[in-house]
């Protein structure tokens, strides 16, 4: 999945990575943090934790994730996530 940290801005921080879900759907789970989805203009979700707002969707072939394309920032990759990413998302690697 993709996931933006909002809570200093409209371009946040941002990696894809591997998230799990409740068997809800509600909540989800990311570098041991847990999600809850929310309707928002900017986030979708938030940190249950500490309540800083995130935008969480599934990741784009072309590899424009960003909510806000513009920004400069770069997204990082997990590296367990990097290959799978790569080949089935982006198409790039065999």
């Amino acid at each position: 999945m993709y996931i933006e940290r909002k809570a200093e801005g409209l371009n946040g921080p941002a990696w894809i990575g591997r998230v799990t879900f409740s068997k809800s759907g509600r909540t989800m789970t990311y570098r041991g943090r847990q999600f809850q989805k929310m309707k928002g203009y900017k986030c979708n979700c938030f940190d249950v934790e500490n309540g800083d707002e995130y935008w969480i969707s599934g990741p784009r072939r072309n590899g424009k994730d960003r909510l806000y394309p513009a920004s400069r920032r770069p997204v990082e990759i997990d590296g367990d996530v990097r290959v799978e990413y790569m080949s089935k998302i982006r198409g790039i690697l065999a």
